[in-house]
């Protein structure tokens, strides 16, 4: 019973202990400072902006197709080939149409032959009626005869300008100066009408389209100098809104706006994902506060920043927030103008935490 007792007694000093030696322990990290660095919110009386993805493409683009069915039996050009108007860069098997034109020439031949016999009958006959040498009825079923024959010449002469035409959907040319940028089929495959074949670009003339929200469309002014950030080059290029869509019928509520890029000795590629700042007007009764984003901190839907109290500690104070401008935010209540609060710290912060501005 004894031996109990004493072993009861070593564990409670034990825990009494470990317990003061924890406690002391927090209190001396407690009276550790964590070093942080503040900015002061100033008031920002530059023009906020809208930033919106848009992808980079060429001004000057074309997809070419076909409206015929067929094999590609030949691709005349590489991605990157330099071309010229009227090139031929792609003919699909033909012999199906040189087969078909072959035929109408047959019978622009028989069609052709039979119209100047009638034509022949048709002179013959009008002498002999001017002579009284034929009846009016005789020269009525010649005439008629004449025409048909001339009518089906003139069908059979068009059915050949036909053929021809199809022909430009077999060879496939090149509808302006520009570089083969991509290429959707290889030789052998076969091709469908309407499906694209081969893309064609004007290089060195690019635009942007964005697509910006009913919500701000109203302030996009058309001819308005904006920049435009390219995130795969790090550089910004200066460009001009050139076109604003009038309609959201068929994008989910999101307006077309296009903007034409300035010349720049980057290197620009079709297909390069751009963000572009639109300048807008301030938002009415707002102290236009604005703070990076990456010094939010998030608790569900709440969002905050820490700033530093009276007594040298982390403050976390919550704040409502307004639109986002690039890297930054609106801040619409919370925090104004002439207030500090911190960017960056040694440590993780809490609320509460001693600190020391560095």
């Amino acid at each position: 019973m004894k031996k109990n007792i004493f072993r009861f007694t070593l564990i409670v000093v034990f825990l009494l202990t470990t317990s003061c030696g924890s406690e002391k322990a927090k209190k001396q990290n407690n009276d550790v400072a964590i070093t942080v660095s503040i900015e002061q919110v100033l008031d920002n009386d530059d023009t906020p902006f809208l930033s919106v993805s848009g992808k980079v493409q060429a001004v000057n683009s074309s997809n070419l197709s076909t409206r015929i069915m067929g094999h590609v039996s030949k691709i005349h050009v590489k991605v990157g080939d330099k071309v010229k108007k009227g090139q031929l860069l792609l003919s699909m098997n033909n012999a199906d149409m040189s087969a078909k034109l072959a035929q109408v020439n047959a019978n622009i031949t028989e069609a052709k032959a039979g119209f100047e016999n009638a034509e022949k009958d048709y002179n013959r006959f009008k002498n002999l009626f001017d002579s009284g040498s034929a009846s009016q009825k005789e020269l009525d079923d010649v005439t008629a005869h004449h025409n048909m024959a001339k009518a089906r010449f003139e069908a059979a002469s068009q059915m050949k300008n036909e053929v021809q035409a199809q022909f430009s959907y077999i060879n496939i040319r090149a509808p302006f100066n520009g570089v083969v940028s991509n290429k959707f089929i290889n030789e052998g495959d076969m091709a469908n009408p309407g499906m694209p074949l081969l893309e064609v670009e004007t290089p060195g003339e690019f635009e942007v389209l964005a697509m910006v929200p009913e919500t701000e469309i109203s302030q996009i002014i058309n001819g308005a100098e904006v920049d435009v950030q390219i995130k795969s080059l790090g550089t910004t290029v200066k460009g001009k809104i050139v076109e604003v869509s009038t309609s959201a019928k068929n994008t989910g509520g999101q307006y077309l706006v296009k903007v034409i890029l300035d010349t720049t000795s980057e290197k620009l590629l079709s297909g390069m994902f751009a963000t572009v700042q639109f300048p807008i007007e301030k938002t009415k009764g707002s102290n236009n506060v604005l703070i990076p984003t990456n010094v939010l901190v998030t608790k569900g839907e709440l969002y905050g920043v820490y700033t530093v109290s009276q007594s040298n500690t982390a403050l976390l104070r919550w704040l409502r927030l307004g639109r986002a401008f690039g890297d930054k935010i609106e801040v619409l209540s919370g925090l104004k103008a002439g207030e500090s609060y911190i960017i960056s710290s040694e440590t993780k912060l809490y609320n509460g935490a001693k600190v020391t501005i560095q």
